[in-house]
């Protein structure tokens, strides 16, 4: 690999402090990120982006070559900046009104939490998670040419250290009697609070009639009785939060037939049922 990777370093008997670096996420994007002014960004607020509802034109097809997705990577590999791409992207429909996966909004909440924290991903997440939630082994991201984290993937955990974020999130936001995550955001983070992030259970009356998966801030989230919610990642990795069962779940994958919907262990949801079984054999 051309650049080395940012280390996180696990670090016994670390405190964790509150930050306010970021006033509301009403804010729009580019006040924190000037450089995203003029481009598809400018005026959308940060919740959209968490919420994947940033209305960019972006085409996710990892079976594309000539997808934005696709384009991306091929940049990443040979050292672009992360910040010059997100920059260069256009608007396709109106902020905050449609769910549509752009891979490039979780790099652009990375641009707004570094200049509003003055900090690198990295760093900041060694503050405010990795020391406060103990994890077990150090890890690291993939960053681009100009040191800047592939927030959008390239974190290296052991699978343990994994679980130590879902577990985080299952006991809402708090380690022991420490509470890392407002109760308040993990609420919010994982839950739909519009109709075009709702997930909807599909038909057993019309095969056509597919279930679909609902979003959060960053989490997805199936269609459910349980408050099920999931972190999903390309080639088939998955956290799987279940509170009603108290149960977390972790997924590490090196798919190949990743872009083949035929071959099931590609499916999203039959992961899902895969995960939905485990957790309610051990709740027996």
């Amino acid at each position: 690999m051309p650049w080395p990777p940012t280390t996180i370093t696990r670090s016994p008997g670390a405190t964790c402090r509150s930050s306010s670096s970021i006033a509301s996420i009403e804010e729009t994007v580019d006040s924190y990120a000037p450089e995203l002014k003029g481009s598809g960004y400018e005026g959308v607020r940060i919740k959209d982006i968490l919420q994947m509802s940033s209305g960019i034109a972006f085409n996710e097809d990892y079976a594309d070559f000539d997808s934005d997705i696709n384009r991306w990577g091929r940049g990443f590999a040979l050292g672009s900046s992360q910040d010059e791409f997100a920059a260069s992207l256009t608007r396709g429909g109106e902020p905050g009104t449609q769910n549509h996966y752009v891979s490039i909004d979780t790099h652009v909440l990375s641009m707004v939490l570094a200049r509003a924290t003055g900090k690198t991903v990295a760093d900041y997440m060694q503050e405010k998670l990795y020391q406060p939630l103990g994890m077990e082994f150090d890890g690291y991201w993939l960053i681009d040419g100009a040191g800047a984290e592939m927030a959008l993937g390239g974190l290296n955990l052991t699978l343990r250290d994994f679980a130590k974020l879902g577990s985080l999130y299952l006991h809402n936001g708090a380690v022991d009697d420490q509470q890392i995550v407002p109760a308040e955001w993990v609420a919010a983070s994982t839950r739909a609070d519009a109709p075009h992030l709702q997930p909807t259970p599909g038909s057993d009356s019309d095969p056509a009639a597919a279930p679909s998966l609902g979003y959060g801030y960053q989490w997805w989230l199936p269609p459910s009785d349980s408050g099920e919610y999931m972190a999903m990642g390309v080639y088939g990795q998955y956290i799987y939060v279940n509170p009603a069962l108290d149960t977390v779940i972790v997924k590490v994958s090196a798919n190949p037939y990743y872009n083949d919907q035929s071959y099931v262990p590609s499916r999203d949801f039959a992961n899902l049922a895969l995960f939905r079984s485990i957790a309610a054999a051990g709740a027996d």
